[in-house]
């Protein structure tokens, strides 16, 4: 039996599951999602829990026993109080600004970039170098995150670039050979 699949899921008071057919669908104040749960796993409502059970022992259930439950969890979870990702700009003259459901950065480009955001996804600017991501949605949200990342990823001699706020930038020595007199 999978250890994470067999935890129970404890559903809050201020968020609704329903299941139809092999969908589970969780709404509560950040928002509605949905999942197709595989066939090979069934979902079971008990009250306030749910409990995420396999059909049989074969290879495909078990792999996916445990991926189910963290999935629905995770659904709970972020329809309740959502998920967040937090983005650090380092930079002289880089920033970011938010306009309605875009987000214009100055990345040290010839050209400003504007990245625009999906319907879920929220951002907020608490100074010019620190973005706030949030939404219901974990992996839309850290998708978000990664694609303005990549946008100008931290390099590791100035540690200049869009990094996660918990990053550590490793840094490299510069040219110290050169400076130090040696050949």
């Amino acid at each position: 039996m999978s250890r994470i699949g067999k935890r129970v899921i404890t559903v809050p008071s201020s968020v609704k599951v329903a299941l139809e057919n092999n969908r589970v669908k969780a709404t509560g104040p950040a928002g509605s999602l949905e999942l197709t749960v595989n066939p090979e796993v069934k979902v079971e409502v008990k009250g306030s829990e749910l409990h995420v059970l396999r059909a049989d022992d074969s290879r495909t259930s078990r792999s996916i026993h445990g991926l189910t439950r963290t999935l629905i969890a995770n659904m709970v979870k972020g329809v309740n109080e959502g998920f967040q990702k937090r983005l650090e700009i380092v930079g002289v003259g880089y920033k970011a600004d938010v306009q309605g459901g875009a987000v214009n950065l100055s990345l040290g480009y010839s050209h400003p970039i504007k990245y625009e955001l999906p319907k879920n996804v929220t951002a907020t600017v608490e100074k010019q170098t620190s973005l706030t991501l949030k939404g219901p949605d974990k992996q839309v949200v850290g998708q978000v995150a990664a694609d303005i990342r990549a946008l100008r990823p931290p390099e590791p001699y100035k540690g200049k670039g869009i990094k996660y706020a918990d990053e550590v930038i490793r840094r490299k020595a510069g040219k110290a050979g050169k400076a130090a007199g040696g050949k």
